[in-house]
Protein backbone atom coordinates (compact mmCIF):
# COMPACT_ATOMS: atom_id res chain seq x y z
CA UNK A 1 0.00 0.00 0.00
CA UNK A 2 1.44 3.58 -1.19
CA UNK A 3 2.04 5.82 2.15
CA UNK A 4 0.26 8.75 2.23
CA UNK A 5 0.34 12.08 3.53
CA UNK A 6 -2.59 13.90 5.06
CA UNK A 7 -2.54 17.85 4.32
CA UNK A 8 -4.94 20.59 5.49
CA UNK A 9 -4.71 23.78 3.65
CA UNK A 10 -5.88 25.66 7.20
CA UNK A 11 -3.64 23.33 9.50
CA UNK A 12 -0.78 25.12 6.95
CA UNK A 13 -1.99 28.67 7.46
CA UNK A 14 -2.54 27.96 10.99
CA UNK A 15 1.01 27.13 11.10
CA UNK A 16 2.89 30.30 9.57
CA UNK A 17 0.74 32.14 12.21
CA UNK A 18 1.82 29.86 14.53
CA UNK A 19 5.18 30.91 13.38
CA UNK A 20 4.69 34.41 13.04
CA UNK A 21 3.57 34.27 17.01
CA UNK A 22 6.66 32.86 17.83
CA UNK A 23 8.73 35.19 16.12
CA UNK A 24 6.82 38.05 18.00
CA UNK A 25 8.44 36.19 21.48
CA UNK A 26 11.87 37.70 19.89
CA UNK A 27 10.73 41.29 20.23
CA UNK A 28 10.01 41.18 16.37
CA UNK A 29 6.62 42.31 16.32
CA UNK A 30 4.41 44.26 18.75
CA UNK A 31 1.06 44.16 19.97
CA UNK A 32 -0.92 45.47 17.49
CA UNK A 33 0.54 42.81 14.99
CA UNK A 34 0.13 40.09 18.02
CA UNK A 35 -3.59 40.76 18.11
CA UNK A 36 -3.92 41.37 14.56
CA UNK A 37 -2.10 37.32 14.16
CA UNK A 38 -5.25 36.90 16.79
CA UNK A 39 -7.95 38.00 15.24
CA UNK A 40 -7.14 36.38 11.87
CA UNK A 41 -6.82 33.11 14.11
CA UNK A 42 -10.08 33.13 14.76
CA UNK A 43 -11.68 34.01 11.64
CA UNK A 44 -9.69 31.21 9.61
CA UNK A 45 -11.06 28.84 12.19
CA UNK A 46 -14.82 30.22 11.07
CA UNK A 47 -13.97 30.28 7.41
CA UNK A 48 -15.84 26.90 6.09
CA UNK A 49 -13.82 27.16 2.83
CA UNK A 50 -10.92 25.62 4.29
CA UNK A 51 -12.77 23.57 6.75
CA UNK A 52 -13.12 20.69 4.48
CA UNK A 53 -10.66 21.13 2.03
CA UNK A 54 -8.11 18.59 3.08
CA UNK A 55 -6.75 15.50 0.97
CA UNK A 56 -5.01 12.81 1.44
CA UNK A 57 -1.42 12.73 -0.52
CA UNK A 58 0.79 9.60 -1.75
CA UNK A 59 4.62 9.66 -1.53
CA UNK A 60 6.16 8.20 -4.32
CA UNK A 61 10.14 6.92 -4.68
CA UNK A 62 12.42 9.01 -7.03
CA UNK A 63 11.77 6.83 -10.13
CA UNK A 64 8.72 7.20 -10.22
CA UNK A 65 7.96 10.98 -9.22
CA UNK A 66 11.26 11.46 -11.50
CA UNK A 67 9.12 9.69 -14.53
CA UNK A 68 6.49 11.81 -14.21
CA UNK A 69 8.49 15.25 -13.51
CA UNK A 70 10.81 14.49 -16.52
CA UNK A 71 8.39 15.97 -18.71
CA UNK A 72 8.02 19.45 -17.25
CA UNK A 73 11.39 19.54 -15.23
CA UNK A 74 13.56 22.24 -16.97
CA UNK A 75 10.36 24.88 -16.72
CA UNK A 76 10.58 27.50 -14.99
CA UNK A 77 12.35 26.88 -11.46
CA UNK A 78 13.36 28.78 -8.51
CA UNK A 79 15.67 27.06 -6.95
CA UNK A 80 17.64 27.39 -10.34
CA UNK A 81 17.74 30.48 -9.66
CA UNK A 82 18.88 30.19 -6.10
CA UNK A 83 21.51 28.05 -6.55
CA UNK A 84 23.21 28.15 -10.15
CA UNK A 85 24.80 31.87 -8.87
CA UNK A 86 27.06 29.77 -6.41
CA UNK A 87 27.28 26.80 -8.08
CA UNK A 88 29.09 28.46 -11.04
CA UNK A 89 31.06 30.79 -8.72
CA UNK A 90 32.84 27.68 -7.30
CA UNK A 91 33.06 26.09 -10.75
CA UNK A 92 34.43 28.79 -12.62
CA UNK A 93 37.24 29.11 -10.06
CA UNK A 94 38.34 25.51 -10.54
CA UNK A 95 40.27 24.02 -13.56
CA UNK A 96 39.16 21.61 -15.96
CA UNK A 97 39.33 18.44 -15.11
CA UNK A 98 36.87 15.37 -15.20
CA UNK A 99 33.72 16.38 -13.58
CA UNK A 100 30.84 13.66 -11.84
CA UNK A 101 27.14 15.77 -12.13
CA UNK A 102 25.70 12.55 -9.39
CA UNK A 103 21.76 12.78 -9.85
CA UNK A 104 22.44 14.81 -13.02
CA UNK A 105 18.86 15.06 -13.61
CA UNK A 106 18.29 16.34 -17.23
CA UNK A 107 21.76 17.51 -17.66
CA UNK A 108 21.78 21.30 -16.07
CA UNK A 109 24.64 21.31 -14.74
CA UNK A 110 26.31 18.86 -17.00
CA UNK A 111 25.84 21.10 -19.68
CA UNK A 112 27.60 23.90 -17.89
CA UNK A 113 30.31 21.83 -16.80
CA UNK A 114 30.96 20.82 -20.35
CA UNK A 115 30.49 24.10 -21.42
CA UNK A 116 33.52 25.40 -19.10
CA UNK A 117 35.97 22.53 -20.58
CA UNK A 118 35.36 19.33 -18.37
CA UNK A 119 34.76 16.15 -19.27
CA UNK A 120 31.37 15.25 -17.95
CA UNK A 121 30.37 12.07 -16.25
CA UNK A 122 26.23 12.02 -15.04
CA UNK A 123 24.65 9.39 -12.66
CA UNK A 124 21.10 9.47 -12.17
CA UNK A 125 18.18 6.56 -11.07
CA UNK A 126 15.92 8.01 -13.67
CA UNK A 127 16.03 6.46 -17.02
CA UNK A 128 13.62 9.48 -17.89
CA UNK A 129 16.21 12.18 -16.95
CA UNK A 130 19.04 10.64 -18.15
CA UNK A 131 17.16 10.37 -21.36
CA UNK A 132 16.69 13.86 -21.32
CA UNK A 133 20.67 14.59 -20.23
CA UNK A 134 22.13 12.56 -23.24
CA UNK A 135 20.37 14.58 -25.68
CA UNK A 136 20.86 18.15 -23.62
CA UNK A 137 24.78 16.63 -23.17
CA UNK A 138 25.61 14.48 -26.18
CA UNK A 139 29.63 14.55 -25.31
CA UNK A 140 28.90 13.47 -21.64
CA UNK A 141 28.69 9.81 -20.73
CA UNK A 142 25.72 9.13 -18.87
CA UNK A 143 25.34 6.08 -16.04
CA UNK A 144 22.32 4.57 -14.92
CA UNK A 145 22.79 4.23 -11.06
CA UNK A 146 22.45 4.66 -7.36
CA UNK A 147 24.06 7.42 -5.42
CA UNK A 148 25.07 4.96 -2.55
CA UNK A 149 26.45 3.11 -5.49
CA UNK A 150 28.55 4.84 -7.99
CA UNK A 151 29.36 3.23 -10.77
CA UNK A 152 32.93 4.31 -11.07
CA UNK A 153 36.25 3.46 -10.01
CA UNK A 154 37.87 5.00 -7.50
CA UNK A 155 39.51 8.29 -7.75
CA UNK A 156 38.47 8.75 -11.07
CA UNK A 157 37.29 12.24 -11.57
CA UNK A 158 38.12 15.87 -9.92
CA UNK A 159 34.88 17.72 -8.93
CA UNK A 160 31.68 16.25 -8.10
CA UNK A 161 28.50 18.41 -8.22
CA UNK A 162 25.07 17.26 -7.06
CA UNK A 163 22.43 19.43 -6.76
CA UNK A 164 18.51 18.96 -5.89
CA UNK A 165 19.24 15.41 -4.59
CA UNK A 166 20.00 14.73 -1.34
CA UNK A 167 16.79 15.51 0.43
CA UNK A 168 15.62 11.88 -1.60
CA UNK A 169 18.20 9.65 0.42
CA UNK A 170 17.61 8.43 3.75
CA UNK A 171 21.23 8.82 4.96
CA UNK A 172 24.26 11.21 3.76
CA UNK A 173 27.14 9.06 5.35
CA UNK A 174 27.00 6.40 2.23
CA UNK A 175 26.73 9.17 -0.52
CA UNK A 176 29.30 11.42 0.77
CA UNK A 177 31.61 8.03 0.79
CA UNK A 178 30.98 7.74 -2.12
CA UNK A 179 31.71 11.04 -3.19
CA UNK A 180 35.22 10.65 -1.96
CA UNK A 181 35.70 7.29 -3.11
CA UNK A 182 35.36 8.14 -6.71
CA UNK A 183 37.13 11.25 -5.79
CA UNK A 184 41.05 12.12 -6.73
CA UNK A 185 42.91 13.57 -3.34
CA UNK A 186 42.32 17.34 -3.63
CA UNK A 187 39.06 16.93 -5.60
CA UNK A 188 36.21 19.48 -4.69
CA UNK A 189 32.22 18.41 -3.89
CA UNK A 190 29.79 21.25 -4.67
CA UNK A 191 26.18 20.03 -3.08
CA UNK A 192 23.46 22.19 -3.52
CA UNK A 193 19.61 21.11 -1.97
CA UNK A 194 16.49 22.69 -0.20
CA UNK A 195 17.39 24.12 3.43
CA UNK A 196 16.31 21.61 6.11
CA UNK A 197 14.52 24.24 7.85
CA UNK A 198 12.47 24.47 4.14
CA UNK A 199 12.09 20.53 4.19
CA UNK A 200 10.73 20.87 7.49
CA UNK A 201 8.31 23.99 6.51
CA UNK A 202 6.44 20.88 3.76
CA UNK A 203 9.14 22.53 1.09
CA UNK A 204 8.81 19.04 -1.18
CA UNK A 205 8.76 17.90 -4.85
CA UNK A 206 4.68 17.63 -6.02
CA UNK A 207 3.66 15.57 -8.84
CA UNK A 208 0.29 14.60 -10.32
CA UNK A 209 -0.10 10.85 -10.76
CA UNK A 210 -1.41 9.67 -13.61
CA UNK A 211 -5.29 9.78 -12.32
CA UNK A 212 -4.77 13.36 -11.53
CA UNK A 213 -3.73 12.83 -7.68
CA UNK A 214 -1.52 15.10 -6.46
CA UNK A 215 1.78 13.24 -5.01
CA UNK A 216 4.88 14.08 -3.13
CA UNK A 217 8.23 12.79 -3.83
CA UNK A 218 10.18 11.11 -1.11
CA UNK A 219 11.94 13.03 0.61
CA UNK A 220 13.83 13.38 4.39
CA UNK A 221 14.95 16.16 6.69
CA UNK A 222 18.85 16.60 7.20
CA UNK A 223 19.92 18.91 9.37
CA UNK A 224 22.81 21.23 8.69
CA UNK A 225 25.03 19.18 11.52
CA UNK A 226 23.97 15.78 9.35
CA UNK A 227 25.83 17.01 6.66
CA UNK A 228 29.10 18.23 8.36
CA UNK A 229 29.49 14.72 10.04
CA UNK A 230 28.63 12.39 7.01
CA UNK A 231 31.43 15.18 4.87
CA UNK A 232 33.95 14.93 7.72
CA UNK A 233 33.34 10.94 8.35
CA UNK A 234 34.16 10.48 4.57
CA UNK A 235 37.36 12.70 4.87
CA UNK A 236 36.07 15.72 3.44
CA UNK A 237 36.95 19.65 4.29
CA UNK A 238 34.70 22.25 4.28
CA UNK A 239 35.52 25.11 2.41
CA UNK A 240 32.45 26.61 1.63
CA UNK A 241 28.60 26.67 3.42
CA UNK A 242 26.17 29.29 1.73
CA UNK A 243 22.65 29.48 3.47
CA UNK A 244 20.65 32.09 0.61
CA UNK A 245 17.46 33.43 2.16
CA UNK A 246 13.89 33.23 0.80
CA UNK A 247 13.13 35.59 -2.10
CA UNK A 248 11.28 38.56 -0.06
CA UNK A 249 7.37 38.70 0.75
CA UNK A 250 7.31 42.49 0.91
CA UNK A 251 4.92 42.89 -2.23
CA UNK A 252 1.67 44.45 -2.01
CA UNK A 253 -1.23 42.68 0.38
CA UNK A 254 -4.00 41.21 -2.15
CA UNK A 255 -7.62 42.38 -1.13
CA UNK A 256 -8.60 38.62 -1.90
CA UNK A 257 -6.19 35.35 -2.27
CA UNK A 258 -8.32 32.37 -3.94
CA UNK A 259 -7.05 29.38 -3.05
CA UNK A 260 -5.61 28.14 -6.12
CA UNK A 261 -3.79 24.41 -6.97
CA UNK A 262 -2.17 24.59 -2.99
CA UNK A 263 -2.38 20.45 -2.97
CA UNK A 264 0.19 20.73 -5.74
CA UNK A 265 2.15 23.57 -4.49
CA UNK A 266 1.11 24.38 -0.67
CA UNK A 267 3.00 27.80 -0.12
CA UNK A 268 0.26 29.40 -2.77
CA UNK A 269 -1.48 30.00 0.79
CA UNK A 270 0.89 32.41 1.65
CA UNK A 271 -1.50 34.76 -0.21
CA UNK A 272 -4.24 33.85 2.03
CA UNK A 273 -2.14 35.12 5.21
CA UNK A 274 0.18 37.62 3.49
CA UNK A 275 1.40 39.20 6.93
CA UNK A 276 1.89 36.29 8.58
CA UNK A 277 3.78 35.05 5.96
CA UNK A 278 5.83 37.95 5.20
CA UNK A 279 6.96 37.37 9.19
CA UNK A 280 7.09 33.95 9.39
CA UNK A 281 9.09 33.50 6.38
CA UNK A 282 11.27 36.65 6.57
CA UNK A 283 15.45 35.95 6.70
CA UNK A 284 14.19 32.31 6.45
CA UNK A 285 16.92 30.02 4.54
CA UNK A 286 15.89 28.62 1.08
CA UNK A 287 19.09 26.31 -0.13
CA UNK A 288 21.89 25.22 1.76
CA UNK A 289 25.24 25.03 -0.79
CA UNK A 290 28.66 23.53 0.32
CA UNK A 291 32.12 23.06 -0.66
CA UNK A 292 34.06 20.11 0.49
CA UNK A 293 37.54 19.11 -0.85
CA UNK A 294 38.98 15.90 -0.12
CA UNK A 295 42.29 15.55 1.41
CA UNK A 296 45.33 15.35 0.21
Amino acid sequence: MTPVIYEHPLAYVLGLEGLALLRSFTGEHDRTFVDARLAEIRKLLDDDTLADAAVEVARVDTVEGYHIWSKTYDGPNSAFDIDEPFIREIVDALPAGVALDAACGTGRLAAYLAGRGHRVLGVDSSPDMLARARERVPQGEFHLGDLNRLPLPDDAVDLVVCSLALTHVPALDPVLAEFARVLRPGGQVVISDIHPDGVARGVIPSVRLPDGRPARVATYHHPIGDYLRAALAAGLQVRRCEEPPLESHDGPVPAAAPLGPWDVWPWVLYDIVPEAARAAMAGEPSMVVWQFELGR
